[in-house]
């Protein structure tokens, strides 16, 4: 029995990232806890994109029959303009994605996602020691009395010892704050609008039935505003992300309803397929306001440490905020898996300095694709077109700086290189 298996990781936050993180730490043979303050485990109506550096994580935890049975995978990324649809540029994207960059890009509903990942850390037959899940455990506090075993406390007093404690909680991590970490939150302006269209009512309207052609990755630019829309569920739903001004009061809330109407004015004067496809949202839609966290290296104190948007909350710009969680798994397990309980510290250290300075740089380009993505129409704009058309990357950081190679040591070849020889 490997020396790491004598101790245990407690990771606060169940979602994309806090899984991902679990059933790496079990496939390293370390016990891992995960504390969901939900009281049932999944996640929310809406869908995910994985780039080939997320997919490969995926695919290296064994995962991809699974997936294979639920992802849908785009043909092409897409960019139109905003006021008469006319395409900027394509890429193709399907077969040409894993031959170059060895891995897929593909579209999942999130709630697949987090329920293959749920019943992989579950499963008794699953390598390593099955993961033990607590629903409606909110992490509230952290006693360091001893500080090589910090204790999760959560809401309703129950105490979770451990020889690590992995905040997996999300953009308002109560780990972070336990910490005593500065606030390094900032709000963008920004809102998004969320919402799953029915594919059959996509399907029924000559306006919109050509979405259903072909299953793309659709940008449309426009100024001051942005709309991201992919299929999930092989056509089942048209999944919309809608970027425009914000309008919640961000002081008492962020994050409420929202309506087909308000979608449709919020887009006046673009493309009429563009109203036509929002205007077939149903009753789920939302709107969230968008903040980000500054760049800040600090992730790890002692045997604490964070991961995903605990320390590197990111505007989606860039695709890549669940992505780069579940990098930071991989990577935490890898460094977990290889010592003993004395190396622990140490561990964390190496895990944050392999991971920061990656997820900071795509922290800065995603906020740097916010102007990239808004810009007025003009002599920039018609700059950003002609760029988009080589199609190399935005911003700061190319697609092949990101999507290719893997953040492992040593990764697990087999599991993950594409295409897979049956």
């Amino acid at each position: 029995m490997p020396a790491s298996q004598s101790f245990a990781v407690t990771i606060a936050g169940g979602g994309l990232g806090g899984l991902t993180t679990a059933l790496a730490l079990r496939r390293r043979g370390l016990r891992a806890t995960v504390l969901e303050q939900a009281p049932q485990l999944g996640e929310v109506g809406a869908g995910i994109q994985t780039a080939p550096n997320a997919s490969r994580i995926l695919l290296g935890l064994g995962l991809r029959r699974q997936l294979e049975a639920i992802h849908t995978e785009p043909q092409d990324q897409v960019r139109r303009r905003w006021k008469d649809g006319s395409i900027i540029a394509t890429l193709p994207l399907g077969d040409r994605v894993k031959r170059e960059w060895g891995a897929p890009y593909w579209h999942y509903h999130r709630a697949d996602l987090h329920k293959v990942l749920l019943d992989a850390c579950l499963d008794p037959d699953g390598a390593g020691p099955a993961v033990e899940v607590h629903t409606g455990a909110q992490v509230v506090d952290i006693d360091l009395a001893d500080p090589t075993r910090p204790v999760a406390l959560t809401t309703d007093g129950r105490r979770f010892p451990g020889d690590v404690l992995v905040g997996a909680d999300g953009i308002r991590s109560a780990v972070r704050d336990a910490m005593g970490l500065p606030d390094t939150l900032a709000f963008s302006g920004e809102m998004a609008y969320r919402a799953l269209i029915p594919g059959d009512k996509i399907a029924a309207d000559p306006a919109t039935r050509f979405l259903l052609d072909r299953f793309h990755s659709t940008i449309w630019y426009g100024p001051d505003l942005h709309l991201v829309h992919y299929f999930i569920r092989g056509g089942e739903y048209l999944n919309v992300v809608a970027i425009v001004p914000n309008t919640l009061d961000v002081e008492k809330t962020w994050t409420g309803p929202a309506t087909a109407d308000e979608m449709v004015d919020a887009f006046a004067g673009w493309d009429d397929r563009v109203a036509a496809m929002l205007s077939k949202a149903e009753g789920d839609a939302s709107k969230w306001a968008m903040f980000r966290r500054h760049r800040d290296p600090v992730w790890v104190d002692g045997h604490v440490a964070l991961l995903g948007d605990a320390c590197h909350a990111m505007l989606p710009y860039q695709a890549q905020g669940a992505s780069q969680a579940m990098e930071d798994a991989a990577v935490l397990a890898e460094e977990l898996g290889a010592v003993t309980r004395d190396g622990i510290a140490e561990a964390l250290v190496r895990y944050v300095s392999r991971r920061a300075t990656h997820a900071g740089m795509v922290q800065d380009a995603s906020l740097s694709n916010m102007r990239f993505y808004h810009l007025p129409d003009g002599p920039e704009q018609e700059e950003r077109d002609r760029t988009l058309r080589d199609f190399q990357g935005e911003s700061d950081v190319s697609y092949d700086w990101l999507w290719r190679g893997t953040p492992l040591n040593n990764p697990d070849l087999e599991s993950f290189s594409y295409p897979f020889v049956r």
